[in-house]
């Protein structure tokens, strides 16, 4: 799969068949962990502005572009045959992998992060929307610091449940930062960095319309809805984004 920079974050040049096709693969290999992002412009910003976590993201094994803006810096690069049309959405993803994976049993979904009433929820709607997926199971963590043998704990659950498809929503950086530093003990499965999509999917956060979402405005939509918590992020990184791209050190 061909990958370009993207002010440095090595960006995937693919479609949601062509992610799909390719977690299936890595699942089904089972030989170690594989990591996968679908990163925005506050995720290639971050990267690029934080040493530390430009380094955590050098550990992931597939980065799709989540942002029409990603999107957009990529086809800049691309010959016209091979310009995308679209983005690989986070949220949009976790229900194309769900879907690709129904009625085959060697594919089986674990749900880590969110609240316990978020899971519930995530574990009745997946199983109404897509029934012959498997849902081997689901965690929410302890709220704060965790304790000492929290990775253990959750490598035991993981690995009984036997699932090769971890969907990891802690928040972001939080969720990038906890795959790659456990990367090498964590069981073989493919882990995703997915962001708000558990809130999305189970009804606790309003998505963007379509079309807000294909002009590349779903962050304004986010912001108005939730000002005081992603004013700071939007505002900064948004700006950052923007001054890596035209050339800034």
């Amino acid at each position: 799969m061909k990958r370009i920079s993207v002010i440095g974050l090595p960006v995937a040049c693919t479609t949601y068949a062509g992610a799909v096709a390719w977690v299936k693969a890595a699942a089904l290999k089972a030989d170690r962990a594989y990591a996968v992002e679908a990163a925005n412009t506050h995720v290639a910003a971050l990267a690029r502005n934080d040493g530390g976590f430009g380094d955590v993201m050098a550990q992931f094994d597939l980065i799709c572009p989540d942002g029409m803006p990603l999107v957009w810096a990529l086809n800049r690069q691309l010959p016209d045959g091979e310009k995308l049309k679209d983005r690989v959405y986070g949220p949009t993803l976790m229900l194309e992998v769900m879907r690709a994976t129904q009625g085959d049993p060697r594919f089986r979904h674990f749900l880590f992060g969110g609240k316990q009433s978020t899971l519930d929820q995530l574990e009745t709607r997946f199983g109404e929307q897509f029934p012959d997926t498997t849902i081997a199971g689901s965690y929410s963590p302890p709220f704060g610091e965790w304790p000492d043998d929290e990775l253990e704990r959750v490598c035991g659950m993981i690995r009984e449940s036997r699932a090769n498809l971890v969907w990891v929503g802690l928040g972001c950086p939080k969720q990038e930062r906890w795959i790659a530093s456990n990367k090498e003990q964590l069981p073989p499965a493919v882990y995703f960095g997915i962001g708000a999509a558990f809130a999305f999917h189970a009804g606790e956060v309003k998505q963007a319309p379509a079309l807000v979402q294909r002009l590349g405005l779903e962050w304004l939509f986010r912001l108005c809805a939730e000002p005081r918590r992603l004013f700071q992020r939007y505002f900064k990184y948004n700006s950052l984004f923007i001054y890596y791209l035209l050339g800034g050190k």
